[in-house]
């Protein structure tokens, strides 16, 4: 499976604060601030993250936050890394925040290998699964684990639905896949909890049940479109 998996980097335009020494002088007007002492300086950054490769056209399917510049900046340029070492300028066909889903698009001069989904309703708590993905930035590293636990709520959206694995999920692990042992995508990996930012063994993983419509949507039309329920919520008095 691990040729299906791939490397993902941004390059990107992040905003950051810089303090004025002339704050509060008659000079500070003509160091670019703006009179608060504030000001701001624009600085190259990059992230990391996984993906996977889910059709032999190069379609790639990751986390929204691998290739999003957390509302800081604009995204530039995504590099897709295939294992091989092949660099791949990638599009980005859509993104989903909602549920930290994006799909990417690749063009390769030959047909890329590829994985496909299994049904996560079928993920039994215990059962083994395999997390493959690019933690700390070392490419194809495989760690194996089970499903610790079903429908996990973290409080990340207003879809939370998590499998809980206690594969090891580390820093650059997001958007890269879980696998069951029939070979089959049954989660994407997304998040961890972790008290010092190291994997702690809590790990949490996208059901692929809940983004394979998410991923179908991108690809078909770059955005999701979603029903909503006319009604509203609230507390239930005495007198009602």
């Amino acid at each position: 499976l691990q040729p299906a998996v791939v490397n993902i980097s941004t390059r990107q335009k992040v905003k950051v604060a810089s303090g004025n020494p002339f704050a509060g002088t008659p000079f500070e007007g003509f160091f670019g601030g703006d009179g608060s002492g504030g000001g701001a300086t624009t600085r190259e950054a990059q992230s990391l993250g996984s993906g996977f490769v889910v059709s032999a056209d190069g379609y790639v399917v990751t986390n929204n936050h691998v290739i999003t510049a957390d509302g800081q900046g604009q995204v530039e340029s995504i590099t897709v890394t295939m294992p091989d070492g092949n660099e791949y300028p990638a599009k980005l066909i859509g993104k989903d925040a909602p549920s930290d889903l994006a799909v990417l698009k690749i063009n390769a001069t030959k047909p890329l290998p590829f994985v496909k989904f299994g049904d996560s309703r079928n993920a039994r708590v215990g059962d083994w699964v395999i997390a493959i993905g690019n933690p700390f930035g070392l490419g194809g590293t495989a760690t194996a684990g089970i499903i610790s636990a079903r429908g996990r709520d973290i409080h990340s959206g207003p879809f939370d639905d998590f499998l809980q694995v206690d594969a090891s999920i580390n820093q650059g692990n997001s958007g890269g896949p879980t696998f069951n042992l029939d070979g089959q995508v049954v989660g994407i990996n997304t998040a961890i909890a972790t008290p010092n930012g190291g994997s702690v063994g809590i790990g949490f993983a996208i059901p692929s049940n809940m983004a394979r419509p998410v991923i179908d949507q991108l690809r078909a039309h770059g955005t999701v479109e979603r029903g909503w329920l006319g009604v509203q919520i609230q507390k239930v008095t005495p007198e009602i």
